[in-house]
């Protein structure tokens, strides 16, 4: 593999899309069916009142079951929307409303609160392609999250959710970079 951080993360990132598009409809479902009960355990373990979690994409963990729990519970939750400016913005959403966002990812429509209402969530769940035993989380290379998890002066628990086999040893990263405070599978939850 090559030395540079950057074409190590590029390569992983391929490997990864790849498995994730060949899994099958069933192992998708049993997937999604652990990510929810394993997300709500980390609400409860966190006594969580309000969030941040994104929209899933088809390929991706499924968060949208979780959503639809958590804000049946009464929990707020702030869903993120990508701005021109690579950073990122907050909404709690409108009436199950969705469209596509900047790079044709699910987002939520509704009033946009600004950059600055992450601030006052008492957890963020984030995508991530993978996340490495040491908490270090690879993204998909747009640095959104990292961007915003970098900026926070006082950031609460940030969980990122991967399949059980994207939980690995190690991923490369670079100084920019920002690791998580635990992670999430279908079968646990590791805090680091």
């Amino acid at each position: 593999m090559p030395d540079d951080p950057d074409v190590q993360k590029r390569i992983l990132r391929a490997e990864l899309r790849e498995r994730r598009q060949n899994r099958s409809n069933h192992e998708r479902e049993l997937a999604t069916e652990g990510f929810t009960s394993r997300l709500q355990e980390l609400v409860a373990r966190t006594n969580a009142e309000s969030l941040s979690c994104y929209l899933s994409m088809p390929s991706e963990p499924n968060t949208r079951p979780f959503v639809n729990w958590a804000e049946a519970q009464g929990l707020r939750v702030l869903f993120p929307v990508t701005r021109e400016d690579g950073l990122l913005d907050w909404t709690v959403g409108e009436e199950d409303t969705e469209q596509l966002g900047l790079h044709g990812t699910p987002e939520a429509v509704g009033e946009l609160l600004g950059p600055m209402a992450i601030n006052d969530v008492d957890l963020i769940v984030v995508p991530a392609a993978a996340v490495d035993a040491s908490g270090m989380r690879l993204g998909w290379g747009r640095g959104y999250f990292d961007k915003t998890l970098g900026s926070m002066a006082k950031c609460p628990p940030v969980y990122a959710v991967v399949f059980d086999s994207e939980f690995v040893e190690r991923v490369p990263h670079e100084l920019h970079d920002q690791g998580v405070n635990g992670v999430v599978t279908p079968t646990r939850i590791v805090a680091f």
